[in-house]
């Protein structure tokens, strides 16, 4: 019971970001959706490690569990609007079908990158300011100075 109560605060500490992300984008007249903006929020509370992970991981864990609910509102549209569907069926496959390849093209892409990345940056530490070298640049020995943590 404890934890059904604490998934529920959890997804409920969530919504309020979905709320304050709606909120931002329409104040700032922002061409993208406040759940995007909200989420962005939470990305960076959590990086700065303002609001910690155990805090939200639950309700986070049910909504992805239940990520299918979501898309109910979908099915009952193609229901609603099956005239378009059967006119247009053909086309609204090839792009569903290329979108996800896409998508999922780009995703492994990004993974292979960042996981090629990490393995290839290492790092030299000289009077507080990090120092990363790229292997990957033969014409020089140090490509970037960093002043951030993004050495691995």
């Amino acid at each position: 019971m404890k934890k059904i109560i604490l998934t529920i605060i959890q997804v409920a500490i969530l919504y309020v970001f979905n709320i304050i992300g709606g909120f931002i984008a329409k104040l700032l007249h922002l061409p993208i959706s406040g759940s995007i903006v909200g989420l962005f929020i939470v990305l960076a509370l959590l990086h700065f490690n303002v609001l910690q992970l155990s805090k939200i991981e639950l309700g986070a864990s049910f909504l992805m569990t239940e990520m299918l609910l979501f898309f109910v509102p979908s099915v009952v549209a193609i229901i609603q609007y099956k005239d378009q569907f059967f006119q247009h069926g053909s086309q609204f496959l090839i792009v569903i079908v290329l979108g996800t390849i896409t998508v999922m093209a780009a995703t492994g892409l990004v993974a292979e990158r960042i996981m090629n990345i990490r393995k290839i940056l290492k790092t030299k530490k000289k009077g507080g300011v990090i120092i990363v070298c790229c292997d990957w640049l033969r014409h020089h020995d140090c490509c970037r100075l960093l002043l951030c943590q993004m050495a691995v």
